[in-house]
This record gives structure tokens, sequence and C-alpha cells, in this order.
């Protein structure tokens, strides 16, 4: 099957050329091979040639790309090499638009350091944990043999470190540097900053006894003892427990914990994100973000937090140089400010269909604290409403309780069965 062109010559001496698609077929008399034809496409000028790249196309998803190549150039065509694109190239699309690459150079031109290759490894092992997870040292035969990424050379598992290094010494500068190309081309609002946490943990076979051993020893050099890992009968695994956190939300008490803290806009896009060891107080978390962010040119900002960062010293910190904040706080939850801020008259107003607020100023000067005190009707109907079924259910209970048998103790059955 081929496709075939035909001429014919006009009375006024023009050429017009006709496509076809046509075969062979051997003459069943003669035996020679006759064009039939199978389909008419028309004039050569005028031929859709759309449709005839969608027949190509659909005739090459049968055939290997190396013949594939071949049929279309009609030469013999040897595949030397052939990578995957599509994925790296969106995702490099995304690194240039949010600025990613630029800070990475800039950082490290600071240092002295090659920018354009080191940017490279570090957007080639961005991109193998995008498309294919791995480790450093898997990254290297990856890029070297399956994905094609522009103006990245390769490179081994110890350049693959030494970026890695790099990341990590440089991590501030260019996150602020992306946050502030993020923030101008998504128009963010930088004027309300919400920080939260969270935990999570490791799973680790055997406890590090070097790194244990040495924290143990720095332990007791502090506090003027033996500096000796076993004068207190538990060496590393001692020092293990006590890095462990009693809290964990995971409920693995038994193994190593962290704390990632995190800070966004009101859109929701991330501006940083930290991790502390998992006995890390909230004061040192909210401290180390605020101090973090203080040089970022965020404008005027109110932080927004839950509970657990509404302490005295946070607040106080918080209010530094003028800076603003709003921590919510449950009524409920017992605190002398709470407490305090319930105990004070006001009429509430309305703000919304289900929601009431008043405004208690608690303090004087320059420590008076501002606290606005949120009422649900709509909730509070079914907490009230929740409370009486509890209590008709209670009551309900009780009412039959003393027709009850008296319960049996342990010494009752042991006399009744001496008695026996």
């Amino acid at each position: 099957m081929y496709l075939r062109e035909t001429r014919r010559r006009n009375k006024d001496g023009s050429v017009v050329s006709y496509l076809q698609l046509a075969h062979n077929e051997r003459h069943p008399e003669t035996g020679s091979p006759v064009a039939k034809i199978i389909h008419n496409f028309g004039r050569a000028k005028s031929v859709d040639r759309e449709a005839l790249r969608r027949l190509v196309a659909s005739i090459s998803r049968f055939l290997e790309p190396s013949e594939a190549v071949a049929a279309g150039s009609g030469l013999d065509v040897e595949i030397v090499d052939a990578r995957h694109y599509r994925g790296a190239f969106a995702l490099a699309a995304l690194f240039a638009r949010l600025g990613i690459g630029k800070a990475l150079r800039q950082a490290a031109a600071h240092r002295r350091l090659d920018a354009d290759v080191l940017e490279r490894i570090c957007f080639a092992l961005v991109a193998q944990r995008a498309l294919e997870p791995g480790s450093k040292l898997a990254a290297t035969p990856w890029v070297a043999e399956r994905i094609a990424i522009e103006r990245c050379p390769r490179f081994d598992a110890d350049a693959a470190s030494a970026a890695m290094d790099f990341l990590a010494g440089a991590l501030p500068e260019i996150a602020e540097a992306i946050f502030a190309s993020t923030a101008n081309l998504l128009n963010l609002a930088c004027d309300v900053i919400f920080v939260d946490t969270s935990s999570t943990y490791f799973e680790i076979d055997v406890v590090d006894e070097e790194v244990e051993l040495a924290s143990t020893l720095a332990e007791e050099e502090a506090r003027g003892a033996k500096a000796s890992a076993g004068a207190h009968g538990g060496g590393p695994s001692e020092a293990a427990s006590r890095r462990f956190s009693k809290h964990s939300k995971d409920k693995r008490p038994d193994l190593p914990q962290v704390v990632i803290g995190m800070a966004v806009t009101r859109e929701g896009i991330p501006v940083g994100c930290w991790t502390f060891p998992g006995k890390s107080s909230d004061q040192l978390i909210m401290r180390t973000i605020a101090g973090d962010l203080a040089g970022w040119r965020l404008n005027r900002v109110v932080w927004v937090a839950d509970s657990g960062f509404a302490s005295v010293a946070n607040r106080a910190y918080l209010q530094r140089g003028g800076g603003h904040y709003v921590l919510a706080e449950r009524l409920r939850s017992g605190s002398v400010e709470a407490r305090a801020a319930l105990a004070r008259a006001g009429r509430y107003r309305q703000v919304a269909g289900n929601l009431q607020v008043k405004e208690v100023r608690l303090g004087a000067g320059a420590r008076t604290q501002r606290f606005v005190v949120a009422h649900n009707p709509e909730a509070a109907a079914r907490d009230e409403q929740v409370r009486a079924n509890l209590l008709a259910y209670l009551g309900g209970q009780i009412a039959g309780s003393d027709a009850w048998p008296p319960p049996t103790t342990s010494s009752t059955r042991s006399s009744a069965a001496g008695a026996t």
C-alpha cells in the first residue's frame, strides 16, 4: 500500500496533480502487478494534509520507534539514544516561572560556586523525586540514561550530596527569594500569616549509639558530672528515651518524634516550613518562625495561630516592634484570661447569620489585651439539646437502679466458697 500521485495536463498546458491511496494486485490472467485505487484524496494542492498526518500517526502506532523514523525519512536510521522529556519539560517551566532556578543561581554565585551546574543538579534531583522517586544514588543513572534535561551535565553521587549540602546552607535566602517571586506572580496577600504545627515520627531499627552516647556525655559535662556514659546506668538508650516526646500525637512515645511548623498566607500558599525536635516548646517554635520571617518585607503582618501558641511569652514576643496577632482559644480552656474575658459584661453584635461577637479589653497601657468573644447561637442550641438528651438518658438509667441486686465482691465470693 502506498500514496500515488497522478498528473493530468490541461489544454492550456497547466498540470494538475492528484493523490490516491493505492496498492498493487496481480492481474489474474497476465500475472503483472496492477495498481488498484483504494481512496482518492483529490487534488494535491487542496488535499487535507492534517488528515494525512493523522493517517501516518495511526499507522506509526504499530511500529517500533526506529521503524517509524526510518519509514518517515525513507532511509535506514539507527536510534542511538531515546529518553523521556515531557515530565521534565513541564517541571522546568514551573521551575523558571516560580523563580526557583534564579534563586538557586543567585545563592550559588554569592558562594563563588558554578551557579549554572549547581542549579541544574538541584533541578535534576527535584525532577527525579517528582517523576520517579528514589535516592540521590539512584538519581545519577536516571539522569544519565532515562530522562532528557536541558544543560544538565552528568554527575555522580558526590556532586548530588554537595548540591544537597549547598541547599541546606543557603535555604533561608533561597526560600525568601522564591517566596518574593511567588508573591509577586500570584499577587498574594502577605498581611496575614497563619501558623500551625504538626508532628511525625521516624521508625528506626536500633538507636544510633554514637549520636546518643555523644549527647549523653554532653549533658553530663554540662551538669558537672562524670564524663562517662555509664555513670547513670543507661547509656545510649537512656539518652534516646529522653529525646523522645512523651506526648506523641501518633501514640508512639517509643519512637523519635519531630515537630513540623508551617506558615501560610491567607490563600494557603506556604511561606516557609520548619522542623524542630519532638520536645520543642511552642515558645521556641513561634519565636523561630517569627524571627526567620522578620526581614522578609511582608509589610504589616498579623500572626494567626491556635491555642497552642497562646502563652504570655509568645504574645509579648509577637507584640515587639508594634506587631499584631490573632490567637484562637476555647473559652472553656480554663485559662485566667478566658475566665476574665467571660466575666466582663457586654452586648453581643451580630456579624453573620450564625455568629455573634463582643469585644473585651483587659489590662491597661501597653499591656492591654483585646479579646473578641465569639458566640454561635446554633451551636449553643445544639449543645443544649445534647446535654438534655444525656440527662434524660442518665435519669432513665438511675431510676431503676434501686431494684438492682447488690454487687458481688471478691470477699463475698471467697466466703461463699469457704462455706461450701
